[in-house]
């Protein structure tokens, strides 16, 4: 098989509204989340709640979190999180717009575990066709 990268590495950023953490405490480590407000998300309409990842120092965790609202939408968990539902768990580089605004808190960073970036996957094979060397050519990641 060859792997293409199609992106940078990324990570999920814990964010919450300004309005929210004056009313709750900041968490300070991951266990901390199950005392708060938790936005969840649903990767498929039939599959499992995704538990939050953490890892620091070696130490990895999972918290399965509680909260008000489940969604199998990214945007959605977004912007619940924005409204001030409650704490969110996102990509990065989904939230960093609105941590530079203002309008996100971002906590717990530096549990924040650094995921590979996307990769396009297919086989070894010699004959491959011009339009999908070109195609490969036209969205691999030159970071």
């Amino acid at each position: 098989m060859i792997a293409v990268r199609l992106g940078p590495d990324w990570r999920l950023a814990v964010v919450g509204t300004p309005a929210y953490f004056q009313a709750h405490p900041v968490p300070v480590v991951p266990q901390d989340l199950t005392a708060h407000r938790c936005i969840n998300i649903r990767h498929s309409p039939g599959g499992s709640v995704y538990a939050w990842e953490f890892e620091k120092a070696g130490r990895k965790l999972t918290i399965r979190v509680n909260g008000p609202l489940l969604s199998n939408s990214i945007i959605h968990v977004l912007n619940g999180a924005l409204d001030g539902i409650g704490l969110a768990c996102v990509p990065e580089h989904m939230a960093r717009p609105h941590i530079e605004a203002g309008r996100l808190i971002e906590v717990l960073a530096d549990w924040s575990p650094l995921f590979e970036g996307y990769h396009l996957y297919y086989p070894n094979r010699r004959n491959t066709s011009s339009a999908f060397a070109a195609f490969v050519e036209a969205i691999r990641y030159r970071g």
